[in-house]
């Protein structure tokens, strides 16, 4: 009786452990492009009936004008975006680039960077039917706060800088072919 007692005792421990370490993979192979910030916080508070490490499960927040958005860099990371700007609107500063499944709605505040042709910009500079780039935030309670806006086309120095980073990475590429492959003479 005390064996399986132990037994008992000891899977429940080994449990109680991995369990953290499962949930954490689980949410990051989800299918989402985006995961929810509160749904990983929450499958792990559940999942997690063990003490907390140093590493915290919920993402610290600060507050912006748009609400709440993440600020652990370990936790959340700008997502880039990339496309036409189909609609504006200055007095909610606000921008929309349509997709091919749905359009997303940007909205600009005081901590966004925007740029065109390299200058700094304004919101007033933004117009329909213009390329926009750059990076945003998923505020938790669903709006897309902008990070980075580039207005217009690629400048020079832009386009320069993606054909070195192109042929860096077939530099790399080369570099590891030819280390994995075996050696072609053979050893007598």
């Amino acid at each position: 009786m005390k064996n399986k007692l132990r037994l008992i005792t000891a899977c429940t421990a080994a449990l109680a452990c991995c369990l953290p370490f499962a949930a954490n993979g689980a949410t990051k192979k989800s299918a989402s492009p985006t995961p929810s910030p509160i749904a990983s916080a929450s499958a792990k508070a559940k999942a997690s009936p063990t003490p907390k490490t140093k590493e915290s499960p919920t993402p610290q927040t600060s507050s912006s004008p748009a609400g709440n958005t993440t600020t652990d860099a370990t936790k959340a990371r700008a997502i880039p975006f990339h496309g036409m700007i189909s609609a504006v609107d200055q007095k909610a500063k606000t921008f929309t680039i349509a997709g091919k499944e749905h359009s997303r709605v940007f909205k600009v505040t005081d901590k966004t960077t925007m740029t065109k042709a390299g200058k700094p910009a304004t919101m007033k500079d933004a117009v329909a039917n213009e390329e926009a780039r750059g990076s945003y935030w998923k505020v938790m309670d669903g709006t897309l706060e902008a990070k980075t806006v580039k207005l217009g086309p690629k400048t020079d120095a832009e386009k320069a800088a993606d054909e070195k980073a192109k042929a860096r990475k077939k530099e790399k590429e080369a570099a590891a072919e030819s280390s994995a492959s075996p050696s072609a003479s053979p050893k007598q």
